[in-house]
């Protein structure tokens, strides 16, 4: 370890508390559908859209008709890419001539960018066109991340109306977040990336000589334009295999640290906005402090198990840390804290390999997925996920003090709860259910490329991901088969939108309810107690995956590498 990697780390917590207010006050405006400086430009093209569709935005939606018109818009995307996909190979702009992709591999993928998980088990250069990777993924990455902002806008409304049915319009919000916050960050943020050196062209390729005198032929695409949203939108797919591994994705330290910034600057912003809405921004800075406090343990852990190294390796007199998997441009702090980010963000791009980390070092990536990635989370989905988490330690709080549970003025009665656990219980069903079926079938054995525990920990990984909406994987797995591509499919969808439905009946619910004025008998939902309960709450919910998996896979795994066993 060393000061440079330590500073970097609290650099980067700073300056994304620097950067919360800012952003969520936009996001606010946008919540509140005030007019901004943008509406000049792009008003008439949001109505124009409202006109071409036959929607009225005002119009305002009950918790029911919000979800019935989020999961018809998500199916029609999913099958509109899976169509794109499987006509890859007669469709233009496809000047690598790729065939179309397989029934099995075009369902997962289709799946995967619809949820915002950008599982990908395919290498994006080798198996995708420009056309593809352009009107299959890259547009999704922006839908996607809008529908998981306009849900976190639905919720907030559910806590900050009283006595409604309504809790707003799906197509003017999911609209507002496309055109007036992730479209314009993303053009300013493509041409950052272009004069930084990523690529941005039709061309599918160039060929070089090398020093040698060899031909060499290197892949280029439209990658800055999606490279941006992937970031911005915590998506996580990479035009290349390599992801922001590779120089053309992730060209120099700063475009590094810009893209871990971009990870959680929306989460981190819809915390503040959270609290603006309900009246109370100390409540937005209450729920930020505590995803700062699991987030900055994670990553310490992280990095202190990378700079220690492999004790495999240590046995042999090879000493220092692990540079397994990782980028010499980067290092082990960035490579480490990246890590952390964007498994704590549900974004799943990564400039590593996680694979190659230490035992208890690809622990914090996997225990961040496990406990729900409310840390800071996904665009959206980071807050509603914390939000559940807030539900149940309030309701905890309220058996403690032997009151109704309250929480910024709405009673927490038992329809709340139950559908708050609801909405966290299938993480770990899907993830130990599948995981187990995986560990158990032929089909799923022959995936990982590691046995004993390390094997494992590779099947649990790409479940927890699929499940999670993450999209990063321990590598090892090969998870380009029928079997793995249907059941992460499964987990995928099962992981995004069981989670969403319940959450939309929760704004629904508590949209209806009166405001509860605070007093003297009312547990304080701002303080350090509170922060501490909400962290507790966090992980004691995320061990019901945690827990049961953790021996078979990272612990035993750690033991057979401090044995030596293992490199």
């Amino acid at each position: 370890m060393t000061l440079s990697g330590w500073m970097l780390i609290f650099a980067f917590v700073a300056i994304l508390a620097v950067l919360a207010k800012p952003m969520g006050l936009w996001l606010f405006a946008l919540y509140e559908g005030r007019t901004t400086p943008l509406h000049r430009i792009l008003g008439p093209v949001e109505r124009g859209f409202y006109r071409m569709a036959g929607i009225d935005p005002t119009e305002e939606q009950g918790w029911r008709r919000y979800a019935l018109h989020m999961l018809l818009f998500n199916l029609a995307l999913l099958l509109f890419t899976y169509a794109v996909l499987r006509l890859q190979g007669v469709l233009p702009v496809n000047p690598q001539g790729f065939g179309a992709v397989g029934a099995d591999g075009a369902f997962n993928t289709a799946v995967s960018f619809t949820t915002n998980t950008n599982w990908q088990w395919y290498s994006g250069e080798t198996t995708l066109s420009n056309l593809s990777q352009m009107l299959g993924l890259t547009i999704q990455n922006f839908l996607s991340a809008a529908t998981g902002i306009a849900i976190a806008f639905a919720l907030f409304r559910g806590f900050a109306r009283r006595e409604t049915g309504t809790i707003g319009n799906f197509w003017a919000d999911t609209t507002r977040i496309t055109l007036y916050l992730l479209l314009p960050i993303c053009t300013v943020y493509a041409l950052f990336l272009i004069a930084s050196g990523v690529p941005q062209t039709l061309a599918g390729s160039v060929h070089a000589t090398t020093l040698e005198g060899v031909q060499q032929t290197i892949a280029l695409g439209p990658v800055a334009s999606q490279e941006a949203i992937k970031m911005l939108g915590t998506n996580g797919g990479g035009f290349f295999n390599a992801n922001s591994a590779h120089p053309f994705e992730n060209p120099t330290a700063l475009t590094n640290l810009i893209q871990m910034l971009s990870i959680f600057l929306v989460g981190a912003g819809l915390t503040w906005c959270f609290g603006k809405t309900v009246g109370d921004t100390r409540q937005g800075w209450a729920i930020l402090a505590a995803m700062g406090l699991i987030f900055i343990a994670g990553a310490s852990i992280a990095y202190w198990q990378e700079a220690a190294g492999n004790p495999a390796l240590h046995h042999l007199g090879v000493g220092g840390g692990n540079m397994e998997g990782k980028e010499v441009r980067f290092g082990i702090a960035a490579s480490s804290l990246f890590a952390v980010v964007t498994t704590a963000a549900s974004c799943g791009a990564v400039n590593a390999m996680h694979d190659s980390f230490t035992a208890i070092g690809g622990l914090i990536p996997l225990l961040n997925i496990q406990l729900g990635e409310v840390v800071v989370g996904g665009v959206g989905a980071g807050i509603y996920g914390f939000l559940l988490f807030a539900i149940l330690a309030v309701f905890v709080a309220g058996l403690m003090v032997g009151r109704t549970p309250e929480y910024v003025g709405k009673k927490i009665e038992a329809r709340e709860v139950k559908l708050a656990v609801l909405a966290i219980a299938i993480l770990p069903l899907v993830i130990l259910g599948f995981t187990a079926v995986a560990s158990v079938l032929p089909a799923g054995l022959a995936g990982p490329l590691n046995k004993g525990p390390h094997g494992f920990s590779e099947i649990l990984y790409a479940f927890s991901s699929g499940a999670g909406n993450n999209g990063s994987a321990f590598a090892g797995l090969s998870a380009g088969t029928p079997f793995y591509n249907a059941m992460i499919g499964i987990a995928m969808w099962l992981g995004r939108f069981f989670v969403i439905v319940p959450v939309l009946a929760i704004a629904g619910s508590l949209a209806a309810k009166r405001h509860t004025p605070a007093t003297s008998g009312s547990f304080p939902t701002t303080g350090g107690l509170w922060i501490g309960l909400l962290i507790g709450i966090i992980l004691i919910m995320g061990g019901l995956t945690f827990l049961p998996s953790l021996a078979l896979g990272p612990v035993a795994d750690h033991l057979s590498m401090m044995a030596g066993q293992r490199f």
